[in-house]
C-alpha cells in the first residue's frame, strides 16, 4: 500500500471563492459560495471538489503568495453579480386597517350636526 500523500480539507467557499492552500490563492466556480467544498490537492493538482463536480484543476504553484485565477471563474462571477442585482425585489406593503371617517366624528361626539359641515 502506498504511502498518503497530499492534503485533504472540507470548507465553506467564502464569498471570495478562494481557497487557500500553503499561502497561496486558488480560484473555485462561483457558483459554489456558501456551498461545502472539499479541496484535496496532491503534489501537482489542487482540484476544488463539490459532489464530485470538479470545480478547477489548476497546477499547484511552488511559490508562496500567489493566486491561480481562471478567467471563466472571473466572467462566471460578474455574470452572477450582474445577474444579482437586476433582480427587482417588489417592496412589501404594509396592511393598515383603514377606518371609515364617521367613526371617527361618532368616538369625537361630532355626529349630531344637522348642517353637516362643522
Amino acid at each position: 500500500m502506498p504511502p498518503a500523500v497530499g492534503w485533504r480539507t472540507s470548507l465553506r467557499l467564502p464569498r471570495d471563492h478562494y481557497v487557500r492552500l500553503d499561502a497561496n490563492d486558488y480560484s473555485v466556480y462561483p457558483a459554489m459560495i456558501g456551498r461545502r467544498v472539499e479541496v484535496v490537492a496532491d503534489l501537482d493538482r489542487v482540484p476544488g471538489v463539490l459532489r464530485r463536480a470538479v470545480g478547477g484543476r489548476p497546477a499547484r504553484l511552488r511559490g508562496r503568495h500567489r493566486s491561480v485565477v481562471d478567467p471563466a471563474h472571473v466572467a462566471a462571477a460578474r455574470r452572477l453579480r450582474r445577474d444579482r442585482l437586476s433582480v427587482r425585489r417588489p417592496t412589501p406593503t404594509p396592511d393598515v386597517e383603514i377606518r371609515c371617517l364617521a367613526d371617527y366624528d361618532t368616538v369625537l361626539g361630532l355626529d349630531n350636526f344637522d348642517s353637516g359641515v362643522a
